[in-house]
């Protein structure tokens, strides 16, 4: 049995322990933490000596505290140093969460993304936040929305079910992008019951012409199932890796396939998708376990398979 003494001790370490770690997951992992995360391997179908880096930034959910312009800014240098071939935009650009002391509007953040540099280019797709926080948008039941127009006035290409046919080397890929899954949220008041996407998986596919690798922006994750072979690999965030991930678990993953699809490289029936953690936060300001991340896509002969 243990004494009165014992048990406020453990008692009082419990508690020193919560704090920590709830310190840890509110003030240090999602400000102060930003790992690059690569991942090198060759898809199939790939052409025969095409080498890319690819560069993935994903829900930058750009707001003070959190993930101010001087930040994003840091990670915009830090992505440029890794010299990939191309860049990448995933979606959600705007804050996602009401836990801030301000926000940071789309004409600060899109001139920090408009600093990237890749020489094959940048380009981007829209996330489910981009149309949730454009009221406008909402009611209209279409875009462009603000954050759409920032990053264009950039000169960064927001693919909405589109496609681009880029060379490296003299040798041909497709970038494609994918609307937003879950762009429109169900509302009385707007005349819908249920959620609505703009997305348009065969409509996108239907723009490649020739049979050069496909990389495919999704910013949700839940469309891979639908993927064809055709693509090379699939691209995604939304998921921040559930923001609380232990011992490759998370707990809450906003998907309806869960922990399937909440991080890192996932094969299946021969086919790639990547989940970025992203870099920011969104519902609450926690991190624990899944620190903010670039993700560098190594894609080639040289590449492991």
């Amino acid at each position: 049995m243990i004494s009165r003494r014992q048990f406020l001790k453990i008692i009082g370490g419990g508690f020193i322990a919560s704090a920590a770690l709830s310190t840890y997951a509110f003030a240090i992992e999602p400000l102060y933490r930003l790992r690059l995360k690569t991942y090198r391997f060759t898809p199939p179908n790939w052409t025969a000596g095409l080498k890319l880096r690819v560069a993935l930034i994903a829900d930058i959910h750009a707001c003070k505290p959190w993930m101010t312009v001087e930040r994003i800014n840091d990670i915009v240098a830090r992505t440029n140093d890794l010299k990939p071939d191309l860049t990448l935009l995933l979606g959600d650009y705007g804050a996602g969460m009401n836990l801030v002391t301000d926000y940071v509007h789309s004409r600060d953040w899109a001139p920090a993304l408009g600093k990237l540099e890749a020489p094959s280019g940048v380009y981007s797709v829209l996330g489910n936040h981009d149309w949730w926080e454009d009221k406008t948008a909402q009611r209209a039941g279409h875009g462009p929305t603000f954050g759409q127009l920032a990053l264009q006035r950039q000169g960064i290409p927001v693919l909405e079910n589109d496609a681009v046919r880029l060379l490296k080397d003299n040798k041909a890929f497709w970038i494609a992008g994918l609307g937003d899954q879950l762009a429109f949220l169900p509302h009385a008041k707007y005349g819908r019951r249920h959620w609505q996407g703009t997305d348009d998986l065969g409509g996108t596919l239907a723009k490649i012409t020739d049979t050069a690798p496909v990389l495919l922006m999704a910013h949700e994750p839940d469309i891979f199932p639908s993927v064809p072979d055709r693509v090379s690999v699939t691209m995604s965030g939304h998921t921040h890796g559930g923001q609380v991930r232990m011992f490759g678990y998370s707990p809450v993953v906003p998907s309806r396939y869960k922990n399937r699809y909440a991080y890192g490289h996932v094969v299946e029936n021969g086919r790639h998708l990547i989940v970025s953690g992203g870099l920011g936060c969104s519902i609450a300001p926690i991190r624990l376990g899944s620190p903010p991340e670039i993700v560098l896509l190594e894609l080639g002969d040289d590449a492991a398979v």
